[in-house]
């Protein structure tokens, strides 16, 4: 993994939504990309040190059904937007990561259309077509249609987008859908890349599956940890902090082999605030987050505390992927106390670099408290975390950096739903 990767913690953004570009395609070009830049310096203000596009590219509707992989989708602008956007963010020391949407493309894809109108034709090799013009769609969604990873003129493509965009200053890529792609497909594109810019960054979006084996087998960097995320908040929701103890062995065995992309939300799922049950225990969530191994990253708007439900329907997606106003000051003002926790948090983690290879050990773990150690080498952080209604004392000791808790006999008592971050020595 780069080693510029080390220090990063991302802000996520799903551009289509954050400047409310039309839901469909346009042919005019409208310049709305350059509103990113308006939040640069609030990425920064965050704490954050890095950029996380959602897709940017030409598509029909959501930027996930993609038409050309070398142009920016009009709605959101043109290169000049893009490349002007990257020279303002690299100014600030922040990087750049890009959306690759390359298990699937959409239906007006030239060469699907070429296929479709014309079978038989070379164009019949990018996927995977059948009888009566049927063919491999991803998750039932007939509008995007998957790729033949298999074929030679695939993976010459996907090579030649991301080194494309890469020469155009992005830093690197989030590989969607990448539990759907087999693994040898990468092992047989990454190296090529890589070749040419040793220091991107690629991180796989794995929902399911063996993380370390895909890892290994593809040649990535990192993978999405999907099991922490859920286990975060099922644990806090359930008042069962056992699934979290065992979720963090798992863990720590992926620490051992890559430093996962941790999260407590994205563009895909449920908003944190709303997916926890108690909004008293978002600070515990984000405590874990900052606190154990890993690459963080925020999803926007979670940092101001915003709400929003992910469905299973069409259109579901649009309460999580909301507009965002064009300029920060023009927020609400009910998150600035969400906003001076994340602040604190990431800043705590910024101070700790060596948290991102940590590994954790769990000293204490009931129902309702959790107590670990954070530790690389002989730097260590304690945390504690309390969830009942009253306080509880838990088997830890240090100087408090975050949170409050005080030193009693047998440890440190945590007030009812509070919790604590130490610093040893």
């Amino acid at each position: 993994m780069p080693d510029w990767v080390r220090r990063v913690v991302w802000w996520q953004i799903y551009p289509m939504g954050f400047v409310a570009a039309p839901a469909q395609a346009e042919p005019e070009v409208v310049h709305r990309l350059p509103r990113l830049q308006n939040w640069l310096d609030y990425l920064i203000e965050l704490g954050a040190s890095g950029l996380a596009l959602g897709p940017i590219f030409a598509s029909t509707s959501h930027g996930y059904d993609t038409i050309d992989f070398y142009r920016i989708d009009p709605r959101l602008g043109d290169e000049q937007d893009f490349e002007h956007l990257v020279e303002q963010a690299h100014s600030r020391g922040i990087k750049v990561l890009l959306d690759g949407v390359f298990n699937h493309v959409g239906r007006d894809f030239p060469q699907f259309q070429e296929a479709m109108s014309h079978p038989g034709g070379p164009a019949d090799e990018w996927f995977h077509l059948y009888p009566g013009g049927e063919y491999e769609h991803f998750e039932g969604h007939r509008d995007l249609v998957t790729l033949n990873h298999g074929s030679p003129a695939v993976a010459d493509m996907v090579v030649d987008v991301m080194c494309h965009w890469l020469a155009l200053g992005a830093d690197g890529w989030r590989l969607d859908a990448t539990y759907t792609i087999p693994a040898d497909f990468w092992a047989r594109v990454l190296p090529r890349v890589r070749e040419r810019f040793p220091d991107a960054y690629i991180v796989g979006e794995m929902i399911h599956g063996d993380y370390s084996a895909y890892v290994h087998e593809a040649g990535l960097d990192s993978v999405t940890q999907y099991e922490l995320w859920k286990a975060i908040w099922s644990s806090l929701n359930d008042r069962n902090f056992h699934e979290l103890n065992w979720t963090l062995g798992r863990h720590n065995m992926f620490l051992d082999q890559f430093i996962p992309l941790t999260f407590l939300g994205n563009h895909d799922v449920t908003r944190i605030a709303s997916q926890l049950t108690e909004e008293q225990h978002y600070p515990h969530a984000l405590v874990i987050l900052m606190t154990v191994g890993g690459t963080p990253s925020i999803y926007a708007g979670d940092e101001q505390g915003f709400r929003g439900v992910k469905e299973e329907r069409a259109g579901g997606d649009d309460e999580v992927r909301p507009a965002f106003p064009d300029h920060p000051w023009e927020l609400a003002p009910f998150g600035e106390g969400w906003l001076r926790l994340h602040q604190e948090l990431i800043g705590l983690r910024r101070r700790h670099p060596w948290l991102e290879k940590a590994r954790t050990e769990v000293r204490h773990v009931s129902n309702e408290q959790l107590a670990y150690r954070s530790a690389f080498g002989d730097r260590a952080l304690q945390v504690g975390l309390n969830l009942a209604d009253g306080a509880a004392t838990l088997p830890m000791g240090g100087r408090v950096v975050a949170g409050e808790a005080w030193p009693v006999e047998g440890g440190m008592e945590i007030p009812a739903h509070g919790w604590v971050i130490v610093e040893e020595g």
